[in-house]
């Protein structure tokens, strides 16, 4: 994947602090804005994902199946990519575990097509870089777009039941990419790959990136997200991958709240399902690093656990101007969403900026209703306020107001 791989607020009431991450529960009384419709992940595909508002894709990158039962136990639900794969094997040892896979359309795989452990179709990898011409050759051009579409359509033809993903490189979020070729700052070419797909996804690892661009800006990942979203026009399901071990740089690597912070930022700005990139290539090749290291297998599954149980909430409707920003940090941008769940609404936000900060929202409320709150977002990795229990420059907040 990966060319590493390869090559808050005062009402009436008070609020009640749930959790780091937690939420805004409003009275169903309150209209707050239209409700923009999330869509259902798989309608479309009756042998794809699970359609149930509990599932929310959470996957792992090109790892072995001997390991899908501790993946799972970490709220990992999907193996993306198997190598040298499917074979019945690979397949087998994943229905053991309860793991279902998105894999290449192979001999083997359009012979099983009945099998339930396939949920979705693999579409080739980062086909937007600059594309190897063997060893000691170089790198010619980025795969075509018109090729892309014409695979896809290969593709789904040949099994209509099933989406199809297509994983991009850096220059999602990224326009100066170098690995991109004689394409690079050409982001007009992202409008014609995603639709050769149907789940667009995309990675960049900004914790441990070699470019000083890029390097430790996290925003990266949610302004990729929100690219995708954009390119996509929403007609599709936009996925993306999430750093958590050293990959390729021995000095750095991402810490747990960086990590939540980049689910979180993703999420917030449209991301529908995430992967987890777990390879270790230096100073030692890990194939399942995550696995060894138990500090971040134990956030991750937290994180995990935490999109599990609002799964529901995420899959929901999303509601158009139902929070505005009143004060806002140019040094610390601030990102938000609200949801609709049943009769309660839900706001989300995050810090995308690396400085602490304050920021101040207004609820709108219906015409002629009194009650409408200002919240109060507090950022700092060091004071703990009335509204807000923070614990980076990152943080997540979410309050329950009852």
């Amino acid at each position: 994947m990966h060319r590493a791989a390869a090559d808050w607020f005062s009402m009436t009431r008070p609020p009640r602090i749930c959790s780091i991450l937690g939420w805004i529960f409003l009275s169903a009384s309150i209209v707050l804005g239209a409700e923009v419709p999330a869509g259902s992940q798989q309608s479309h595909w009756p042998n794809g994902l699970s359609a149930d508002e509990t599932y929310f894709p959470i996957g792992v990158w090109l790892q072995n199946p001997r390991n899908a039962a501790r993946y799972k136990a970490a709220g990992i639900n999907l193996y993306i990519a198997l190598w040298s794969g499917p074979t019945a094997e690979q397949l087998a040892e994943l229905e053991k575990a309860g793991m279902r896979v998105i894999c290449n359309q192979n001999a083997f795989a359009l012979a099983n097509k009945d099998s339930k452990v396939i949920a979705g179709w693999m579409h080739g990898d980062e086909p937007d870089n600059a594309q190897s011409l063997g060893r000691g050759k170089g790198y010619g051009p980025p795969i075509s777009t018109e090729k892309i579409i014409a695979d896809y359509e290969r593709i789904r033809a040949a099994d209509p039941t099933r989406p199809v993903l297509l994983n991009l490189g850096q220059g999602v979020a990224w326009d100066n990419y170098i690995g991109r070729g004689v394409r690079r700052n050409h982001p007009e070419d992202y409008r014609e790959y995603v639709k050769g797909c149907d789940i667009a996804s995309f990675d960049i690892y900004p914790v441990v990136h070699d470019s000083a661009e890029v390097a430790g800006k996290l925003e990266y990942v949610a302004r990729g997200v929100e690219r995708l979203v954009q390119w996509t026009g929403e007609d599709k399901l936009v996925w993306n991958c999430i750093e958590c071990t050293h990959i390729s740089n021995e000095s750095a690597k991402a810490t747990p709240q960086q990590v939540r912070a980049e689910v979180w930022m993703s999420l917030i700005r449209g991301s529908r399902g995430l992967i987890y990139f777990v390879h270790q290539f230096k100073p030692s090749f890990k194939e399942a690093a995550l696995l060894d290291d138990p500090a971040m297998l134990a956030a991750v599954t937290a994180i995990n656990t935490q999109i599990r149980e609002l799964a529901p909430v995420l899959n929901g409707p999303s509601i158009s101007d139902a929070v505005a920003l009143e004060e806002p940090s140019p040094s610390a941008p601030i990102a938000f969403m609200a949801k609709q769940h049943h009769d309660t609404r839900y706001v989300f936000a995050v810090n995308l900026g690396n400085q602490p900060a304050q920021a101040a929202f207004r609820l709108k409320a219906a015409p002629g209703s009194c009650r409408v709150g200002v919240m109060k977002i507090i950022s700092s990795p060091l004071r703990v306020t009335a509204a807000v229990s923070p614990v980076s420059p990152r943080p997540l907040k979410s309050l329950k107001i009852r």
